[in-house]
């Protein structure tokens, strides 16, 4: 699935161009999904946080039940050699993954020996933000004694995609999706917030979805411009009656929300905020 333009990916010790082929049909990944992966990216000269993300990948793959062919130092290394490769002005989307080649002696699980890795980066242009709907979601997340959240793993996606796939069906960018016990949960593949009172409010972690490394760096970020940010349990009528909302993810980093159901929201002011202070971190590292 190529994702935009020119493809880089490392792979068996080199580089090479495009999409690159790199499973056996018989590998424990593609017959028993655990493929996990990282994002991260590179735009205006910059890659923040590259070191989270090529760290939090080997924690991933450890989740999954197997030992990462390579540590975190080295995938970000990778990274950088492969990102000079580029132009400086190119807009990429960095994603390091790691998979099972074999299954133990039960077969469905993973080889704790066996993994191996690649490096893809891709040519995406960074979003602009804009007018953006966000509906809620009928599919929920799974619990953590139910799924392997923990891990950032490719056999949960299927899940996300639906969700995204459906709010769009009904003319939105993307939905809330809630736990098992009516939490708002996140979104189809972004963190959420929402603003009440010009107090800050996002779901706190529960083992149902990502703790992402933008939603963590957003929070500090907020939190040292002097705004009040509490990570709590929320509902559906927590953002029904918010007048803000705003979206944080890897691909996009900070998305104001301007519509959520039939709700106009005409305030962008702290999404808008949040994201000059995220440009500005980005920067100044």
């Amino acid at each position: 699935m190529a994702l935009g333009g020119k493809i880089l990916t490392w792979f068996n010790g080199e580089w090479r161009e495009g999409n690159t082929m790199i499973m056996g049909a018989a590998d424990h990944a593609t017959w028993l999904g655990s493929m996990v992966f990282d994002g991260a990216r590179y735009f205006e000269g910059v890659m923040p946080d590259l070191d989270l993300h090529s760290q939090r990948i080997i924690r991933s793959a450890k989740s999954m039940g197997y030992d990462a062919p390579v540590d975190g130092d080295t995938v970000e290394g990778l990274i950088r050699e492969g990102v000079a490769k580029f132009a400086p002005d190119a807009e990429l989307y960095l994603r390091p993954m790691m998979w099972s080649v074999e299954g133990d002696a039960t077969m469905l699980g993973a080889d704790p020996s066996s993994g191996a890795y690649a490096i893809c980066l891709e040519e995406l242009p960074m979003p602009k933000a804009g007018d953006f709907a966000l509906t809620v979601s009928p599919y929920r997340r799974p619990r953590q004694d139910m799924a392997l959240t923990e891990a950032k793993a490719a056999c949960l996606y299927p899940n996300n995609g639906r969700i995204g796939q459906e709010a769009r069906s009904r003319g939105f960018n993307t939905a809330l999706s809630m736990d098992i016990d009516d939490n708002v949960a996140e979104t189809s593949s972004t963190n959420v917030f929402l603003v009440r009172d010009g107090e800050v409010f996002t779901p706190a972690p529960n083992g149902t979805f990502l703790n992402g490394i933008t939603r963590q760096r957003t929070i500090a970020l907020l939190k040292d411009d002097g705004l009040k940010v509490t990570e709590t349990s929320l509902t559906v009528k927590d953002f029904t009656d918010a007048s803000e909302i705003f979206l944080t993810g890897n691909a996009s980093k900070i998305t104001p929300v301007t519509r959520f159901e039939d709700k106009q929201l005409p305030s962008t002011q702290i999404g808008t905020r949040a994201r000059s202070l995220y440009w500005d971190y980005a920067h100044s590292n």
